[in-house]
């Protein structure tokens, strides 16, 4: 576990300075703002980036450019932001749970925690999907679970990283269902259903904004969602609820910004989050690509972040004996 989150990757790659005092209030045309990634281009952080930020450098008149850090689940991309980044204004990041919160509860060489960031806003939560090659062997998910509990862990399931909400749904469904999948981590969700449309795993555990476009062109085949409903993009896929398997999962993914940003520029950032989710043109587009729309802004979003932490917290006290003998 602590070589797949090293301490020392993340070191070099942001490296020790401190935050700086905030300089900049608000923004206006001329302003440029970094966004953080902290997962390889095509996942989900990305397929966020690409659908809000056009819209919000349309509402705020500034410019918004990707920086993309891939590695440790998202830690070196929030390391970054809560210990290095200037409290100017100038850089914010995307932020995924429960990622952003599992990376430092199941390793505690990881020293950024979320009181260490401004909470912007959450504008999507995205269920959990398992989807396999359009070739696939499997055609639905009890072919799927059959090969599972004849060969246990010789089923190989794709997830977004260890520590990622993939990852806990993986788990999740293990304990409920009593099977055991040979679990392998990727840098994302993108590399992870690249991985299973190109035969190199069984499957992925993976999130239905991502893979709906890939599912759409038949390249893949959804076998079942993570959702307490079937969903309207996809109306023939089953959920695990009515397939007997009692597990809801996903990922909930917005913006925050470095501990001490300017209290001028976070209303901006908020309220233009907001107007952007109102959008009848961004409301079409999430849905063209199986987007829920799901904003909570300001100290509502800080809320949501810590009631996440503390409920991933039981459930790795609950898993990681479990996850660390294997």
């Amino acid at each position: 576990m602590r070589k797949l989150l090293s301490t020392a990757a993340i070191a070099l790659a942001i490296g020790a300075s401190a935050p700086a005092v905030a300089v900049a209030q608000g923004y206006d045309a001329a302003s440029e703002v970094t966004v953080l990634m902290g997962f390889k281009a095509g996942g989900g952080s990305d397929a966020l980036a690409q659908l809000v930020q056009p819209f919000l450098a349309e509402e705020l008149g500034v410019s918004f450019v990707n920086q993309y850090m891939p590695g440790a689940t998202g830690a070196i991309a929030w390391t970054r932001l809560a210990k290095q980044v200037k409290p100017d204004g100038e850089t914010i990041s995307i932020t995924n749970t429960p990622m952003l919160m599992t990376n430092y509860i199941m390793n505690d060489t990881i020293t950024y925690n979320i009181s260490e960031l401004t909470p912007l806003a959450n504008i999507v939560t995205d269920p959990g999907i398992a989807v396999v090659a359009a070739d696939s062997p499997y055609q639905t998910f009890a072919d799927l679970m059959e090969a599972a509990e004849a060969n246990p862990g010789a089923v190989t399931v794709g997830n977004s990283g260890i520590g990622g909400d993939d990852f806990f749904t993986t788990v999740a469904f293990e304990r409920t269902a009593g099977v055991k999948f040979q679990k392998v981590p990727f840098q994302g969700d993108g590399p992870s259903w690249t991985a299973a449309m190109g035969g190199q795993i069984d499957a992925s555990f993976n999130n239905v904004g991502i893979t709906f476009p890939q599912v759409e062109a038949g390249n893949l085949r959804a076998l079942v969602v993570f959702a307490e409903e079937r969903l309207a993009e996809l109306p023939d896929v089953p959920t695990a609820k009515e397939l007997g398997y009692d597990v809801v999962a996903g990922s909930s993914r917005g913006y925050s910004a470095p501990a001490g940003f300017p209290e001028e520029a976070r209303t901006q950032l908020v309220e233009g989050l907001r107007r952007v989710t109102e959008n009848p043109e961004f409301q079409a587009a999430a849905a063209a690509q199986a987007m829920n729309i799901d904003f909570i802004g300001g100290d509502d979003y800080t809320a949501f972040l810590q009631a996440q932490e503390k409920t991933f917290t039981e459930v790795w006290n609950e898993v990681k004996d479990d996850v660390q003998s294997n």
